[in-house]
């Protein structure tokens, strides 16, 4: 009798565990990513803390997925294949354009006032200055991706609000896009390019790192504020995970402070944490984009 009591508890044991591993296996998970503005490898390593966080406060499974490049984090979020994305301000109101109902939900305190950086080699014999560097024009230069706000659609609206022309009429043939802020950086400290712009806060963590030389790569005017990154929400989650969960979500992130706030170096945010935000926050951006041609109204 007592080894049909005890075959009998552990079958009850094993079923217990197999319908707890079922039950884990059909919850929904959501998925979330950031754009690939630096080393892809390096991002990956940073994110995956940042999910087991989410993950255990939330009480859903959180999944990083790395993302090919700017374009390819947007047609994730826009196919509902991410439902959490840390966007750059452009590539936040792009993908809110494509899905109505996405909500820009937190960002960083110094993302509300932004700045880029114009880099140039020390061949070019330019020093630091507080209006825009006009002796560049001609030169060999690379913006970052196509689609970046700090390394792309800002410094052209700079450029042709203080030249009075297009950066290919500004640069001529010699302009390009380097796909990311290190790459950018690297490139015109070799000389390979003889200028270029990037995310100040990447420059400076590069610089930091000693990974670039300010003497041979050297800032020579800094852009004036403006918003940038930021976490977009899809309107799929309240759906997908009950009713308010994009709020919680919002105060989850918002909530990282502290020795948590460690979590947050793939974003380069561990200095002060994040703040809320809104779509209105880049309103201003999203009306620039449309002005110089890059966003559809």
């Amino acid at each position: 009798m007592k080894t049909l009591s005890r075959l009998l508890f552990a079958s009850l044991c094993l079923l217990a565990v197999l319908v707890s591993e079922t039950a884990a296996q059909d919850k929904p998970t959501l998925r979330f990513s950031g754009i690939p503005n630096q080393n892809t490898t390096e991002l990956a390593e940073k994110y995956r803390p940042l999910a087991e966080h989410l993950s255990k406060q939330l009480g859903v499974p959180v999944e990083y997925r790395a993302s090919a490049d700017y374009n390819a984090s947007v047609d994730a979020f826009k196919n509902g294949d991410l439902e959490l994305c840390w966007f750059g301000g452009f590539t936040g109101v792009q993908a809110r354009a494509a899905v109505p109902g996405a909500q820009a939900i937190a960002c960083g305190k110094q993302d509300l006032a932004f700045r880029s950086y114009f880099i140039a080699n020390k061949s070019l014999g330019l020093t630091k200055q507080d209006s825009f560097p006009a002796a560049l024009k001609g030169k060999k230069f690379t913006f970052g991706s196509s689609s970046s706000t700090s390394g792309r659609l800002m410094p052209e609206y700079f450029i042709r609000k203080e030249t009075k022309l297009s950066p290919k009429d500004f640069f001529g043939m010699e302009m390009a896009f380097s796909g990311g802020h290190d790459k950018t950086a690297a490139l015109v400290q070799a000389g390979t390019f003889e200028a270029g712009v990037v995310d100040f806060k990447v420059f400076d963590r590069l610089v930091k790192e000693k990974k670039i030389d300010p003497e041979i790569a050297q800032v020579i005017w800094v852009t004036p504020e403006y918003a940038d990154y930021n976490f977009t929400a899809h309107p799929s989650l309240d759906k997908k995970f009950g009713e308010g969960f994009t709020k919680k979500l919002q105060s989850t992130l918002l909530s990282i402070q502290g020795e948590d706030l460690k979590l947050l170096s793939a974003l380069d945010r561990q200095a002060d944490g994040l703040v809320t935000c809104s779509n209105e926050t880049f309103e201003t951006l999203r009306k620039t984009a449309i002005e110089i041609g890059l966003l559809r109204k």
